[in-house]
């Protein structure tokens, strides 16, 4: 009995241990497993973030292709107000943010007026600009007024200060305003706009158009309202010339329009950096009747 009670045992016991084994194989097979599957996961974790990196996953390239507006026109009704004039609009996007062009204004009154403009601070500006000098805007325009704030303003077709193209755009590179509204800027500081400046200004605050100033002396000023988009670098005694015309009343109650009324822009032209490409301009819808 004693020797079939250990047999037994022994049976039993090989039986538990084949039992323990089996476990013990599926417990390492199972670890296995999940080790596997966490080494997968990530490796997958890393090729989708390097992939996402790459920008794999961005939109169409289709559609990345397309350039993001840099300017808004916005449309003036050239019915409502007759001095405007509708030449179309420039382009929207793929107009240049950086660099400088050159703007050479030839008068009746001496010397070629040059000046650089500046694309990075200025960009929709100096975009109108160059699209009104290639459709002829300014060719044989009046400087219309001799401000008093020591400014030659030009660009206005109608010589109201109403007239413009059929668009408008807002303000871009407004000077921050000066702590006092002083003649003379506090020593060590600039003027708000120094002499030999060239700003945009519009018949209503923030609409700019075609019309401009240049300084002929150093403004300053508590309270800033043009766009400065250049500075001239030759022919500023042209503009200082014309800055020490008589001026009478321009009919508002404003001593300010040139005597003879005869400071007029034979042309106005803008370069282009070679192999920049010319936007193609659109013709606007017509809207609001204000101008610049």
């Amino acid at each position: 009995m004693a020797s079939s009670r250990d047999r037994q045992r022994k049976l039993a016991r090989a039986k538990l241990d084949r039992q323990m084994a089996r476990r013990a194989a599926r417990v390492r097979r199972r670890r296995q497993i999940q080790a596997g599957v966490g080494v997968a996961v990530v490796l997958a974790l890393i090729v989708v973030g390097s992939a996402w990196g790459l920008g794999a996953f961005d939109r169409d390239p289709a559609e990345n292709s397309a350039a993001e507006d840099v300017c808004l026109w916005t449309p003036q009704d050239a019915t409502a107000n007759t001095n405007l004039k509708d030449v179309g609009t420039p382009a929207t996007t793929g107009l240049p943010t950086e660099g400088v062009r050159t703007m050479t204004v030839v008068t009746n009154q001496g010397a070629p007026v040059t000046a650089e403009l500046d694309v990075a601070s200025a960009p929709c500006a100096v975009a109108s600009i160059s699209h009104l000098a290639s459709r002829s805007f300014y060719d044989n325009t009046k400087c219309h007024e001799i401000t008093t704030e020591g400014a030659v303003r030009c660009g206005d077709p109608s010589g109201t200060g109403l007239g413009g193209p059929a668009y408008s755009f807002y303000d871009e590179n407004v000077p921050t305003a000066a702590p006092s509204p002083s003649a003379s800027p506090a020593p060590g500081q600039p003027a708000t706009y120094p002499k030999g400046t060239v700003a945009m200004i519009g018949s209503a605050p923030g609409a700019n158009g075609s019309q401009f100033l240049i300084f002929f002396k150093d403004f300053t000023t508590a309270d800033p309202k043009y766009s400065i988009v250049g500075r001239v670098t030759s022919g500023l005694d042209t503009i200082e010339k014309i800055g020490k015309l008589p001026t009478v009343d321009n009919g508002n109650g404003a001593k300010v329009k040139p005597k003879d009324d005869d400071v007029v822009v034979q042309s106005l032209t803008v370069t282009e950096p070679a192999g920049t490409p010319t936007p193609t301009a659109s013709a606007a819808p017509a809207a609001s009747p204000s101008a610049g």
